[in-house]
């Protein structure tokens, strides 16, 4: 059987399958339907040093080729989420990674690093990248700010430390490279581009927002584009894709673009077995090109 493990850097997981962070709660919400054993890693909510409401509703929109959201962090803080949800995370018998956000870099610091001293934790994904929230994106859009804050986690916290990073730049190349010489084990190739839905009868936005984050089938070919740049120009930086992933063949497009694991999100909304069948269909798809491991498709795209 093909071996489906995969290293980033410090983390190491057992497959590349892994489960977006906002799109699977806490894992208890998806508990009838995915045998968590079977994942590459989890990737809870987003977690803030405070509890935070999030922003008015409506907070979320199908469209046409995509879903919109602003829930805007919704969560109930860092204090709460060690003492109601990590032991049970940690126990289901997969990866755990964390993902935080701050307001600045010194809480982005703080949260490290008490969740550096935390057993069972594999590693901390830093949303440098959310749209949804009032300076969401201002870290993550700048390479100096993006290095400052992933350099600081470093030497704060001894996890495994993925950046995930903002679609809505001119050169995510640029960003991606800070975030490597920070000492980012691995980047997540992209969060969310800024959209909104409008109710023209009612001349108003639908969101409470007014602006959202579009996630879904609409963004995978400007995600792929991305990760196919990321891949070729910093060497050396794994890259985790996330966006518009709803079967095997967009799991193996990225993989071929050159990540070396993906993230499942919107696609748990409306199929929310996916991601334990994906693992199953890439051991077969793998076996059936003859390939020995997982490895052996990354960044394999042939260009002229």
């Amino acid at each position: 059987m093909p071996n489906l493990a995969v290293e980033l850097n410090r983390l190491h997981l057992a497959n590349p399958i892994l489960v977006a962070s906002g799109t699977f709660g806490y894992a208890r919400e998806m508990a009838a339907f995915v045998p968590f054993s079977k994942l590459g890693g989890i990737v809870p909510k987003t977690i803030t040093a405070e509890p935070r409401r999030g922003n008015p509703p409506p907070r979320t929109v199908e469209t046409a080729s995509g879903l919109l959201n602003s829930i805007g962090l919704d969560n109930d803080g860092l204090e709460t989420f060690l003492a109601k949800h990590l032991e049970y995370l940690v126990g289901l018998g997969t990866k755990v990674i964390a993902n935080i956000a701050g307001h600045d870099r010194e809480e982005f610091l703080q949260m490290s690093g008490r969740l550096g001293g935390i057993e069972g934790l594999s590693g901390i994904e830093l949303n440098i990248s959310c749209p949804n929230v009032s300076g969401g994106v201002d870290f993550g859009v700048d390479p100096a700010r993006t290095e400052a804050i992933v350099r600081g986690v470093r030497e704060v916290c001894g996890l495994p430390i993925v950046a995930k990073l903002t679609p809505n730049v001119t050169d995510i190349v640029a960003i991606a490279q800070a975030a490597q010489s920070g000492g980012a084990d691995a980047v997540t190739l992209t969060n969310t581009f800024q959209g909104m839905a409008i109710d023209w009868k009612h001349r108003k936005p639908i969101l409470g927002n007014v602006i959202g984050g579009l996630s879904g089938p609409a963004i995978k070919p400007i995600v792929l584009r991305m990760v196919y740049q990321v891949a070729r120009r910093v060497p050396g930086l794994p890259i985790i894709a996330v966006g518009g992933i709803g079967s095997l063949n967009d799991v193996m497009e990225f993989l071929v673009a050159g990540a070396s694991a993906v993230q499942i999100g919107t696609a748990n909304f409306y199929n929310p077995t996916l991601a334990g069948k994906l693992v199953d269909e890439l051991d077969a798809a793998l076996a059936s090109e003859g390939l020995a491991s997982v490895r052996e498709i990354v960044g394999t795209l042939k260009t002229p």
